[in-house]
């Protein structure tokens, strides 16, 4: 199993369930393209609670001087209400939270692992850490002709990361940064954001390492906000927002351990090599 890089920190406390936000009934729905299900676009700050509406644009138009930044303590109240932010690329300054009305999930007792890969795995030459690496990880998801990440939504990703919330799950070969995925935690969820893969297979040996790690962990839910094909071959399924919002709800107020394989192995070294 992988091992973080340093002694591996407390466990954030579950939520409150009180502190869990309502959303604002309405905001447009949108076909997002690429085969995703239909979502509701939400504008940032207007429509989340909390805020004043400043003004009327469209999602995709944030013109108002006004308009706070990004933070952690905003992007975990947002996870916690089921809605997550995106962009319309690295350089644009516009967020807009999504709130899918079909819902990706990796059940964590469903996750396949396919022959060819229970066999490269076997195979080894490769080393898998976490949170070695973050920042590389994020850079390389966000490193696509094609991204939500802007800056801002980055940075709020790695402050989150300083805080303990967000974690990174590395691939090595040859010395090389070869693939990873991260996530953010929150209670017993763990919400999946982006993957890479610079060698073949090897976001998949990061997801197998990661889904094996949640379940010692005690963690009850694995969103992946979307679904594709490459991810439904690993087992992820779609349910219904209202499934997913009783889901979520049970397991941001529960407790689970992202380092729970590494207290137990006793070995803070942060590798695990194969």
């Amino acid at each position: 199993m992988p091992k973080p890089s340093a002694e591996p920190p407390r466990p954030a406390p579950p939520l409150d369930p009180a502190a869990i936000p309502r959303l604002p009934a309405g905001g447009t729905v949108v076909d997002l393209g690429a085969g995703l299900p239909p979502a509701r676009l939400l504008h940032f700050p207007q429509d989340f609670p909390g805020w004043h509406t400043m003004s009327h644009p469209m999602a995709h138009d944030m013109f108002s001087p006004a308009r706070p930044a990004l933070s952690p303590d905003l992007m975990i109240r947002a996870y916690a209400a089921g809605i997550f932010p995106m962009s319309d690329g690295a350089t644009h300054p516009g967020i807009f939270w999504v709130d899918p009305q079909r819902r990706g999930v990796f059940p964590l007792d469903g996750f396949h692992v396919s022959r060819s890969l229970r066999r490269r795995i076997a195979k080894g030459g490769f080393e898998v850490t976490v949170n070695r690496d973050f920042r590389g990880v994020l850079a390389a998801c966000g490193d696509r002709p094609e991204t939500w990440i802007n800056a801002e939504i980055g940075g709020t990703y790695r402050a989150l990361h300083a805080l303990g919330y967000a974690h990174s799950v590395e691939v090595w070969m040859d010395g090389e940064l070869a693939g990873g995925v991260f996530g953010v935690t929150l209670g017993a969820a763990y919400f999946g954001e982006s993957m890479f893969s610079r060698r073949t297979d090897a976001s998949k040996i990061a997801l197998a390492f990661l889904v094996e790690r949640l379940r010692a962990g005690g963690f009850q839910l694995f969103d992946t906000q979307f679904t594709t094909g490459h991810l439904c071959s690993l087992g992820a399924i779609e349910i219904p927002r209202a499934e997913y919002r009783r889901r979520l709800q049970l397991a941001v107020t529960s407790p689970a351990d992202f380092f729970a394989v590494d207290r137990r192995a006793g070995d803070e070294d942060g590798r695990a090599r194969a």
